[in-house]
């Protein structure tokens, strides 16, 4: 505490004597008035033009941006994705609602698709999806299939693995012998490409993924009356898509932009991918497959050129340091929700703040770069692409960006509330702007009050709060910017009432039925779901590139440490010490906290669950390996703070 108090007041006494003496100096000489620079540079943020920003959001105008990029299938590197790259700097170099300028970007990139003359086939036929509407058939609508699972037709006696985890194999081979067999798995509980890397050592030959209607329609299964096209649940054929990797970037050339002169490792040292035939199917057909079961996978892997739309408003006092505020642009087919709704939220933030800035009533303090990435379904691939080619994680500009926003596609109506993810310092901004716009449908009501009642924790610091969760996975373009080069990053979104269902994600996702018409009907009618998000998004977002001090507390980060440390002690100590492996060591002063958190250190959670989950001597090395990397870690930074006081 008295570390924290030290460090807090220094940097707080000298910004102030800087601003004093700045001040001062113009202050005592009568009749004298300070240059502009000088009101430029302690101008802090103008609460009247958050208000405005905020009142001039249009539902109308969000909805459109929807329609048009719903208009045609775009997925990456398809005619429709360039349609949309057009779109996207049409907008952004518009003479009156523009930025300063706007760009693309392009990198040759390693993607993964099904072979259009030859369809993928499962025994019990093609694994289309039944057409409701004129959406779904749409000749650019690509077929299910696993991106990045190799070709192959294997045959073999189905077993049922669950969720594919290690347990799940580990357990079946108890009894059967798996040689030879195709597994059938559900969605869920272990990534997508980690359910056939998990089945291969154990003589699996194939594996089968559908999506069970438990976990994601509450149950639900007719199309008569029950799922789409008459609610939002998925209908019985349908198939979600997805890329089974479990790295994001260009694969063949890991932690460099995928330019044309880049080196290229050799396509067999690629790890993380599928090593045996995999593919998605409906739950009507996972219900009908019995017996022996043959795959027919015909992907196939190329080189393709794909963009990122790139874009800026240039600060006027700090224009080298800049707030970054990015949603990926391409889909698996329309892609209403995901990635659309968060796209069309942006083009009206940059909309409402362009006009603002071609007249002459608003301009940033530190640059604001918009970026609409590429290729996000095939693992996270422009974003991080775009950290890559910048050379971010090779030199000192990593500190030139205090914050990364995303925009996340799930947008819901009914019974929802604001759901946010971020680093633990940029806590308290979210949390500020969210007490400033309403809830949908009320005039009274906050979305701090909303999302309160629905989602919150107790904090030891503020009592009942808020939950803004962790960013501990790679769900969305954030992964490069947190994971690559620890950049403080959030990732906003509306979300639906989870106590009213137990759908793991909205039942449309990375389906043909994510379409203008889904998202209209069933996930926001009206579209004030979406201005909410951008009112939100763009208040948080003008408050980072206008504060005078980073509106950053360090406390919350100590808070959700002290946290992680709580919850590794808690579920690992009794398993480690089984093993010989002692936690104890991870008890310095500024982590010994007995007080409860949400998660905790993942490169220790993720080697030490697979390690109870399989057994193994090797894995429970490596979890006490990661547990070395983190005590040293912690003492390391304990150490250089010790030396610096």
């Amino acid at each position: 505490t008295m570390l924290k108090k030290v460090l807090l007041g220094s940097l707080g006494a000298a910004l102030v004597l800087t601003a004093g003496i700045l001040l001062g100096h113009f202050g005592i000489q009568r009749g004298s008035t300070a240059p502009d620079w000088v009101m430029d540079v302690t101008q802090d943020v103008d609460e009247a033009l958050i208000q405005k920003f905020i009142a001039e959001v249009d539902n109308i105008a969000i909805q459109e941006n929807l329609r048009e990029l719903t208009k045609v299938p775009h997925m990456a590197t398809s005619p429709g994705d360039e349609q949309t790259v057009q779109y996207m700097l049409k907008r952004w170099q518009d003479p009156d609602t523009g930025l300063d300028q706007a760009w693309r970007e392009e990198y040759k990139v390693y993607l993964s698709f099904p072979d259009p003359n030859t369809p993928n086939k499962v025994t019990v036929g093609e694994s289309w999806e039944k057409a409701y509407s004129s959406d779904q058939e749409d000749p650019e609508v690509v077929q299910p299939y696993a991106a990045y699972a190799p070709a192959g037709h294997p045959k073999g006696r189905l077993v049922y693995a669950n969720q594919g985890k290690p347990s799940d194999y580990f357990l079946l081979n108890q009894t059967l012998n798996l040689t030879g067999t195709v597994a059938i798995t559900r969605y869920g509980g272990e990534g997508r490409a980690g359910k056939a890397i998990n089945a291969a050592p154990y003589g699996v030959i194939g594996v089968l993924v559908y999506t069970d209607p438990w976990d994601i329609n509450d149950g639900k299964m007719s199309d008569n009356n029950e799922t789409y096209p008459f609610s939002w649940y998925m209908p019985p054929s349908g198939v979600e898509r997805g890329s089974f990797n479990t790295h994001y970037g260009d694969m063949l050339t890991p932690y460099l932009a995928a330019k044309d002169d880049t080196y290229r490792i050799p396509e067999k040292n690629i790890t993380g991918i599928p090593p045996i035939p995999t593919q998605p199917i409906g739950f009507e057909d996972a219900y009908a497959l019995i017996c022996d079961v043959k795959l027919d996978i015909y992907n196939r892997e190329e080189l393709k050129n794909s963009a990122n739309v790139m874009g800026v408003i240039r600060g006027s006092v700090e224009p080298d340091r800049y707030v970054i505020y990015g949603n990926h642009r391409d889909s698996w087919v329309h892609g209403a929700i995901d990635p659309s709704s968060g796209t069309s939220v942006m083009l009206e933030v940059t909309r409402v703040l362009g006009r603002m800035v071609k007249q002459g009533k608003w301009r940033p303090r530190r640059s604001i770069i918009f970026g609409s990435w590429g290729a996000e379904e095939f693992g996270l691939i422009g974003s991080t692409e775009y950290t890559e080619v910048n050379n971010l994680n090779q030199s000192n500009d990593i500190y030139k960006i205090p914050v990364y926003i995303t925009c996340c596609h799930k947008v819901f109506h009914t019974n929802a509330t604001l759901r946010a993810s971020s680093s633990p310092s940029a806590q308290s901004v979210i949390l500020k702007a969210s007490k400033q716009v309403k809830t949908p449908g009320s005039d009274s009501t906050s979305v701090y009050d909303n999302w309160i009642r629905y989602f919150n924790r107790t904090s030891p610091a503020y009592g009942v709060i808020p939950n803004v969760g962790f960013l501990t996975g790679a769900g969305s373009d954030y992964a490069a910017f947190i994971h690559f080069l620890g950049i403080t990053s959030m990732d906003i979104s509306y979300t639906y009432d989870r106590t009213k269902t137990r759908a793991r994600i909205y039942p449309a996702y990375h389906t043909a039925y994510d379409t203008f018409d889904y998202a209209s009907k069933f996930i926001d009618p009206g579209f004030t779901s979406h201005q909410t998000v951008a009112r939100t998004a763009g208040n948080v977002l003008m408050r980072l590139a206008d504060s005078l001090l980073l509106p950053f507390n360090c406390s919350d980060y100590a808070e959700t440490l002290e946290g992680y440390l709580s919850k590794a002690m808690e579920l690992y100590t009794d398993g480690l010490a089984s093993h010989m492996i002692s936690i104890g060591g991870s008890q310095h002063v500024i982590w010994a906290s007995s007080k409860a958190g949400q998660a905790t250190f993942p490169g220790l959670a993720d080697a030490y669950t697979r390690a109870a989950s399989t057994g193994l001597d090797s894995d429970w090395k490596e979890a006490h390996r990661q547990l070395s990397i983190l005590v040293q870690a912690i003492q390391g930074a304990a150490h250089t703070l010790g030396d610096a006081i």
